[in-house]
């Protein structure tokens, strides 16, 4: 087992995961609900599911591209995404 790359990932999707929506649900459905247990056995096995998911297409697409042009697609992926919330993400133009 690679320690090193697994501390990463950890805290990496921890940190990634704190104030996310997913949390903000979870928060939201333990309030309304009866059961705490049952709202986190439910939202860890999603994530852990997500998490599987993607490990697995990572994996698979690792295996056609390089890990450096993946980590460029990720790069550019996140700079899209950071630009559209940036910049058309305008609450004031969704009420218009």
């Amino acid at each position: 087992m690679n320690w090193h790359l697994l501390g990463i990932s950890f805290i990496t999707v921890f940190l990634s995961e704190l104030g996310d929506k997913s949390q903000l649900a979870a928060i939201a459905l333990s309030g309304r609900g009866q059961s705490t247990r049952a709202v986190f056995f439910g939202t860890a096995g999603a994530l852990l599911l997500t998490s599987l998911l993607g490990a697995i297409a990572g994996g698979a697409v690792a295996e056609v591209l390089p890990t450096r042009i993946l980590k460029a697609i990720a790069a550019v992926g996140f700079a899209i995404l950071a630009i559209r919330l940036l910049f058309f993400n305008n609450p004031e133009s969704v009420e218009d």
